[in-house]
């Protein structure tokens, strides 16, 4: 444990003198990571950028794992300084990081957001259940006491009250964060529904999540990548086809789309916002501490992105689909974001 912690000082030393050398080779900050954190993390950076005091950053939208994944290669010019998420950042993934020397980081969480399955407003809206969502959607289900691959085609074979329409889903891929939500909010609770695979939480949990997590192959599920605005554009081109996206994108295309009741309760603001709507979820940016300073800009667009203007109650972000954070809480995150607190996974 010694050696471990020992190498990990020598690697974050070692990337930040590395750093400190390079440092004036750019002067705009850097942002990758989440799609669905992606319009919000555009509008606060277009906001700081029009001030006229530093560049507008540059912000790419590579799904939360792929952000990750770049933001934990290392300290210096070539690596992002922040990383949106719409999940958390999991402890392997802080140990990657500090493997890389990142060793400082700080999380910011800027609000929620409702994972919605939506189609197009030329059919009638879908109301489902997360077991009726499992169903469609694993690659196995359990019949007769034991689990088989998926027969159901269409959503009448899941239930009859459901269309006589082909089960077409398009959704993100692994690497998004929407993914990670959605298989643990809405497989996995619809999963529990069933007395064989609850039992199996209880006795086998990796066998367990392997059920409930793993999405059909068979071209029911479609990947369409870590462009939601591909998705939106698909389903208006094919009325019968499903969509799994943040609530953000339904609410900017409201008028060409609609979100599907999932057990009785509409993807509505007010709906997400009190908790009521069954799939949804935190969303936020980290921070690499280390290129504070270096970086020109880093803490103003902190400041920037935790103001009342921005994720408030009323700010321009909730304009764009943002679930605002409570008051207690907005001031809170402002406050250890600005004081750059070291993240604290519990």
């Amino acid at each position: 444990m010694l050696n471990k912690t020992f190498g990990l000082a020598i690697a974050a030393t070692v990337a930040t003198v590395a750093f400190s050398g390079q440092a004036l080779a750019r002067d705009q900050i850097r942002i990758v990571g989440s799609s669905t954190v992606f319009p919000f993390s555009t509008a606060v950076a277009e906001a700081f950028g029009s001030n006229g005091k530093f560049k507008t950053p540059v912000v790419e939208s590579t799904g939360s794992g792929g952000g990750l994944k770049l933001f934990c290669a290392g300290v210096g010019i070539d690596t992002p300084d922040i990383t949106n998420a719409s999940r958390r950042i999991k402890s392997s993934e802080v140990e990657k990081c500090a493997e890389a020397g990142v060793t400082d980081i700080t999380e910011v969480k800027v609000g929620y957001d409702g994972i919605v399955i939506a189609n197009s407003k030329v059919n009638a809206p879908l109301s489902l259940t997360k077991k009726q969502i499992f169903m469609a959607l694993a690659k196995q289900v359990p019949m007769d006491g034991k689990l088989i691959d998926n027969p159901y085609m269409t959503w009448k074979d899941v239930d009859p009250s459901l269309p006589d329409t082909k089960i077409e889903v398009l959704g993100p891929p692994p690497t998004s964060g929407t993914r990670d939500a959605f298989v643990e909010l809405a497989m996995e609770g619809g999963a529990k529904e069933f007395e064989m695979l609850a039992e199996m939480k209880k006795s086998d949990k990796n066998g367990f999540k392997a059920a409930a997590h793993t999405i059909r192959e068979d071209g029911a599920f479609i990947e369409t990548g870590e462009n939601d605005n591909l998705i939106v554009q698909k389903l208006e081109a094919n009325p019968d086809a499903v969509g799994i996206f943040g609530f953000s994108f339904l609410d900017q295309n409201a008028d060409k789309l609609q979100g599907a009741t999932v057990g009785g309760v509409e993807p509505t603001f007010d709906n997400i916002a009190e908790g009521d709507y069954g799939i949804s979820r935190s969303l936020y940016f980290y921070v690499k501490d280390a290129h504070v300073g270096e970086v020109p800009g880093i803490k103003e667009y902190i400041a920037e992105f935790t103001s009342e203007k921005a994720f408030g109650e009323f700010g321009y972000l909730t304009e764009k689909g943002l679930i605002p954070l409570t008051e207690a809480e907005r001031e809170k995150v402002r406050s250890d974001a600005m004081a750059l607190a070291p993240l604290k996974l519990m």
